[in-house]
């Protein structure tokens, strides 16, 4: 399918707050994750994988943390993540929406 509608479909819930939304062509993956658990006492533990990432933020407000660095980002903002870069991020606001792609496609997010 070639147009996902937002109100035919159902987010995955990956934890209590936490939604997750995809598609996908061969080489790229798109999610939109909406954390409604904020504002996060702490950081997520930093991860990294394989995959290029931009994160757009939709709506909300969050730290960014990457090679030692804090940054707060907003709706508008975005930022980029290498391969194999540790990464992570701390909400802020009740709520945050995030838009990520993914090169090449994300195959643990299509089995989870």
């Amino acid at each position: 399918m070639h147009v996902q509608i937002a109100k035919n479909t159902t987010p995955k819930t990956l934890k209590p707050g936490i939604s997750r939304r995809i598609a996908h062509l061969d080489k790229l993956l798109t999610a939109v994750i909406t954390f409604e658990n904020g504002p996060m006492e702490e950081p997520d533990p930093p991860h990294s994988h394989p995959h290029e990432q931009i994160t757009y933020v939709a709506e909300g407000e969050l730290y960014f943390f990457m090679d030692n660095k804090k940054h707060r980002l907003q709706q508008g903002d975005m930022f980029m993540v290498p391969s194999e870069m540790p990464h992570t991020i701390q909400t802020i606001t009740p709520k945050v929406v995030l838009i990520d792609s993914f090169s090449p496609v994300r195959e643990d997010f299509l089995k989870s």
